[in-house]
């Protein structure tokens, strides 16, 4: 695994459309939901994926990846390390471009999963932070705990 560089992230942000945000709350006070909201805002389309939600961000929630009936771009996960490899292999499944792990990395085998199916994959980076450094930010601001 070679780490991203800033032009190869840059590149991402600007081809991408659609993110699978998998592990996103509802809960405006954590922080999947301040970078999907930060995200939304910047016209990129945020899909939650999270069995415990039946929305998020005016977004109707799909259980798992393989129920979203659209076209994934990115997939973006909230969730710990150990619990990702399985949802590599949903991404490989739809058709992703990217797997996303913020602030964290994905397992070797995950990451040798997700690179043999084709798969971009960016690790301990923020999404929303790596926009607003790459690209720029945004008028809209969220703070912890505002809706």
């Amino acid at each position: 695994m070679v780490r991203m560089d800033d032009n190869q992230v840059r590149a991402i942000l600007r081809s991408i459309r659609t993110i699978a945000s998998v592990g996103l709350s509802a809960n405006p006070a954590r922080p999947s939901y301040g970078v999907a909201y930060y995200l939304q805002s910047q016209g990129y389309h945020v899909v939650p994926v999270n069995p415990t939600v039946s929305e998020a961000l005016g977004e109707k929630a799909y259980p798992e990846l393989t129920a979203v009936p659209e076209k994934i771009d990115v997939v973006q996960m909230f969730r710990r390390p150990e619990d990702t490899p399985p949802i590599v292999e949903q991404a490989i499944k739809v058709g992703a471009k990217v797997v996303w792990l913020q602030e964290a990395t994905l397992p070797p085998e995950a990451v040798k999963m997700a690179e043999e199916a084709g798969l971009q994959v960016v690790m301990e980076r923020c999404m929303m932070q790596e926009h607003r450094r790459l690209i720029g930010p945004g008028v809209v601001e969220w703070r912890r705990g505002q809706q």
